[in-house]
């Protein structure tokens, strides 16, 4: 994973700088061609995950597995790091998911974003999708034949980024996912798992913009999540 690969760099980095040190350098020449190759590199799995989400992508094409596809714009699919080592999932698309085929770029988005960049994280840097893939119409929850029909591609794409840490955001996503019957208020702030991958159960971004008082509540599960990261 992406974060596991920075912090081995870092670590290698740390220990040629002491070892150059010692050796009395006080400074090492480095070009800048060679920074920017280093930095634009992708590993081998990267662009293999990459590739893979791509193709997946292909499959689902214009869906018209459910009744969603009747009235969505776009299929929202999903984006981000195909390496992250944190995975977001959401409910399903809002009005303007539909319209740019993004996942969370509305107001809740926005929020969401502004938690990333809390997180001392980039949203480029974490991978971000939700349960269903077509906005239900009026923002309704997505129903159980219409989570169906979109499972097998959201366990996909778990399966190619295989992050350390997913994040569920909101009840939706939580019950679809682990197939529990949980309230999201008693399921937030205590890790659950899916496929050996620890799972956290928040508040929807959407939910903290009409109770802006659970702001703290989801910042403390995101610290354990952090911690979690850091243990792997």
């Amino acid at each position: 994973m992406i974060m596991r690969n920075k912090t081995e760099i870092i670590t290698k980095l740390q220990k040629a700088m002491e070892f150059y040190d010692e050796l009395g350098f006080e400074y090492l020449p480095v070009k800048r061609v060679d920074i920017e190759k280093f930095s634009l590199k992708k590993t081998g799995a990267a662009q293999s995950k990459e590739n893979a989400l791509e193709d997946l992508r292909r499959q689902i094409g214009e869906c018209q597995r459910c009744k969603l596809s009747q009235h969505r714009k776009n299929v929202v699919f999903g984006e981000g790091c195909p390496d992250a080592g944190l995975m977001f999932i959401g409910e399903g698309p809002g009005k303007d998911e539909d319209i740019q085929s993004r996942p969370f770029v509305g107001e809740a988005g926005k929020l969401l974003t502004r938690l990333i960049i809390k997180l001392k994280m980039k949203r480029e840097e974490v991978y971000i999708a939700n349960i269903v893939k077509c906005r239900p119409p009026y923002n309704r929850n997505p129903e159980e034949d219409e989570i169906m029909a979109c499972r097998p591609f959201i366990e996909k794409q778990i399966e190619i980024v295989n992050p350390g840490v997913i994040v569920c955001l909101g009840r939706i996503s939580t019950q679809a996912l682990l197939r529990i019957n949980i309230p999201i208020s008693k399921a937030r702030g205590s890790f659950f798992y899916y496929n050996d991958i620890p799972v956290m159960p928040t508040f929807h971004p959407a939910y903290l913009l009409r109770n802006r008082g659970d702001k703290q509540l989801t910042w403390e599960d995101m610290r354990k999540v952090i911690q979690k990261l850091k243990q792997d």
